[in-house]
């Protein structure tokens, strides 16, 4: 499972009103190889059909689908939103990464 923390739930919501997506987008979380750690976060916005193998969370008014491929580096991963001094934007808490780069955008398991 991947939960959403309350100020990222909050975010995500506002950003999708202000980029006009209609009410059935859901956030597409994933994994792809590359970064500095050897694996990166892949996050966007998806109104599509849901594919073959999908994986569909919900938590706090957010629709989350994830590829079962993707879902076995990111389970138990929560998506949180930091809005503080050492930067702003979302970011992920795996309980499953060994390693992390120093910009939170790749990791190791």
């Amino acid at each position: 499972m991947i939960t959403v923390s309350d100020k990222a739930s909050v975010y995500i919501k506002d950003l999708m009103v202000k980029e006009n997506h209609a009410p059935d987008t859901f956030v597409r979380v994933g994994v792809k190889g590359g970064g500095c750690s050897g694996l990166e976060y892949v996050l966007k916005f998806e109104e599509s059909e849901k594919q073959d193998g999908d994986q569909i969370f919900e938590d706090k008014g957010v629709k989350i689908v994830v590829q079962m491929k993707s879902l076995l580096y990111l389970y138990g991963t929560e998506l949180d939103y930091s809005d503080g001094l050492n930067g702003k934007g979302l970011f992920f808490n795996n309980p499953n990464a060994t390693r992390t780069c120093s910009c939170g955008e790749s990791f190791a398991v």
